[in-house]
């Protein structure tokens, strides 16, 4: 359950009778409702309440759920004097500022349910023709219009707005019903509020209606013993509630602090074996050394500057001994882009395909939007493509399109025969803090020099292979997992 079931099946449990046991010598609800309509007659004759019109009889099936015997099922109107709200003129001041307070939904808001002050003050000039409009301590009040179901009680005399009723019970030094325990039940009556609110530019429930509702009655001595064990229940759900929150918390953040882990344990070397067979990184860094000379000559890529070497102090954790620490520029060749004006591409798919941003990239690859005739620096099929600057920087994803100008906001990592490229790529992922990092500018972005300088890693080739085998095995359980 969460917080609110539970503590909704325990109000539940209140009202049905099955919260605390039924004492015989407490007498029963029939003789306390008799003495009710008395005292109601009393203060009708006394000129303190209005008389009101008969409400119609319980019909059995009306009566949502069983209760013990010595209860009784009641209307809301014949228990308590309902006291509706109301705002006076705001264009006349001397009906504001006085000494009288006045509620509404922001008190709710501010103090919680338990009302001990008002923000705003109205004087008696407002009220001077009806003093009913003031509302004695330790009374509920019930939001029935807008917000309909809100609910709090009063710790002070006061007045309310005509958002809210009010369900007086207590008259004089008398108190036939609890009133606690009436807080008790109307907490249970939302959905029965909000269904039975007519509409018209805003959900309302009439007095009219609010009066028919029906109430379980139990004998006053029990209503009481009913509220000690509803407040001695509550605090322990008000723990609940805090625990649940920091499971909830945990729940949302554990499919992707999975995945970091599970990254962060790739490109450490822990999650899978190291085999002697399959050779050493430094072997590999060789023909990687090798392939780039080659593709130099051929001139398919750039000859970059020399990087620094890293020291011993630099490297951020321990790797395999079979593993090599290098910059990522010593082992990849990084293709920056240019952006095009807007007469040098076109939406009627003329020429090549030209990638402007992280608008045009998805999970699964490339979104082909734009085209241009005069393509200048190109990202292939198998290309790492890396946002570099705007929203979504940090953002990687494979080409998957044959040929494509990249612009300006897109860096191009060309695939390598000697590199895996997808654990390149989770290389990239699992520094995202990083990268995100390096954002620089009025609108973020990553310069080469951040990139090349990066330090990776470097399992032999077979090794790759296999912690990207691994990690395509585990990461869709962290998604699922969302």
């Amino acid at each position: 359950m969460t917080p609110q079931e539970l503590k909704n099946s325990i109000l539940q449990l209140a009202i049905q009778g099955k919260l605390v046991e039924q004492r015989p010598e407490e007498g029963t609800a029939g003789e306390l409702f008799a003495r009710i309509q008395e005292e109601k007659q009393r203060l009708i004759k006394a000129g303190k309440i209005k008389k009101e019109k008969a409400l119609p009889e319980i019909a059995e099936e009306e009566k949502p759920f069983e209760i013990p015997e010595s209860w009784m099922w009641c209307r809301l109107g014949s228990l308590c004097n309902i006291i509706n709200g109301f705002t006076p003129s705001r264009s006349n001041p001397d009906f504001w500022n006085g000494d009288i307070p006045w509620f509404t939904i922001d008190d709710v808001r501010e103090q919680g349910r338990f009302i001990s002050y008002t923000n705003q003050y109205i004087a008696d000039k407002a009220i001077s023709r009806n003093s009913q409009r003031i509302i004695p301590p330790d009374t509920v009040l019930l939001c029935c219009t807008a917000s309909v179901g809100e609910y709090a009680y009063t710790k002070i005399a006061l007045t309310t707005n005509q958002q809210f009723n009010a369900l007086v019970v207590r008259n004089e030094n008398l108190s036939l019903v609890c009133s606690m325990y009436l807080y008790v039940f109307v907490q249970t009556l939302k959905s029965k509020i909000i269904s039975g609110a007519g509409r018209t530019t805003f959900n309302f429930l009439s007095v009219g209606k609010l009066q028919q509702f029906l109430v379980p009655l139990p004998p006053l001595a029990e209503q009481k013993r009913i509220v000690a064990k509803t407040e001695e229940l509550l605090p322990y759900i008000d723990r609940y509630a805090q625990a649940w929150g920091k499971l909830e918390q945990f729940n949302s953040r554990f499919p992707e602090d999975m995945k970091k882990s599970l990254l962060q344990y790739a490109i450490q070397g822990k999650l899978v074996e190291q085999r002697p067979e399959e050779g050493t990184a430094e072997e590999l860094f060789a023909r990687i050394q090798a392939e780039k000379q080659r593709l130099i000559k051929a001139g398919k890529i750039k000859k970059e500057k020399p990087l620094p070497e890293i020291t011993e102090d630099e490297k951020p954790f321990e790797i395999p001994e079979s593993w090599m620490w290098v910059r990522l520029g010593n082992v990849i060749s990084l293709v920056s882009g240019t952006d095009f004006k807007p007469e040098q591409y076109n939406d009627q798919g003329r020429g090549t395909v030209y990638i402007t941003g992280a608008s045009n990239l998805s999970d699964d690859g490339v979104i082909v939007s734009r085209w241009t005739e005069t393509p200048r620096n190109f990202a292939y099929r198998g290309d790492i493509l890396l946002v570099c600057k705007g929203s979504g920087y940090g953002k990687t994803v494979f080409c998957d399109v044959d040929e494509a100008h990249i612009a300006r906001q897109i860096m191009s990592i060309k695939q390598m025969d000697a590199l895996n490229m997808s654990y390149i790529r989770y290389f990239l992922q699992a520094n995202i803090t990083y990268l995100k990092t390096q954002g620089q500018g009025v609108i973020p972005g990553i310069d080469r020099a951040s990139i090349l300088n990066m330090f990776l890693p470097l399992p032999p080739l077979a090794e790759q292979k296999r912690i990207v085998e691994k990690l395509e095995q585990l990461l869709p359980l962290c998604e699922r997992l969302k």
